[in-house]
């Protein structure tokens, strides 16, 4: 069994601006969407720092997990000699994988 003690988060700056211009977007169309987008994802990852074997790898080595209420995923690679889950992209579920693979390089 794989030790599951809490990891560490590392968000690629890829990732963050997938984050902000995400939630600047819902912010623009609809008041407080951008605010709840944003508390969502940040949700996500802190159940990510103790369940990181909890969702399927779709890529490789890259797993995702689905954001509640929107339709997005976060792909995040779990390094467990050095307990860390490095979070990659957060990407609209209709965009094509193919856009970010190459940060998985």
């Amino acid at each position: 069994m794989k030790n599951t003690s809490k990891f560490k988060i590392i968000i690629t700056p890829e990732a963050v601006s997938d984050v902000e211009n995400a939630s600047d977007w819902y912010e623009l169309h609809v008041k407080g969407l951008g605010k709840r987008f944003y508390k969502e994802i940040k949700l996500h990852l802190k159940s990510l720092k103790t369940l990181p074997f909890g969702f399927q790898i779709r890529y490789s080595d890259v797993r995702c997990v689905t954001v509640k209420n929107f339709p997005f995923l976060i792909h995040y690679r779990v390094i467990e000699e050095t307990k860390t889950i490095s979070i990659i992209a957060v990407f609209h579920t209709s965009q094509n994988p193919n856009i970010w693979k190459h940060r998985t390089e």
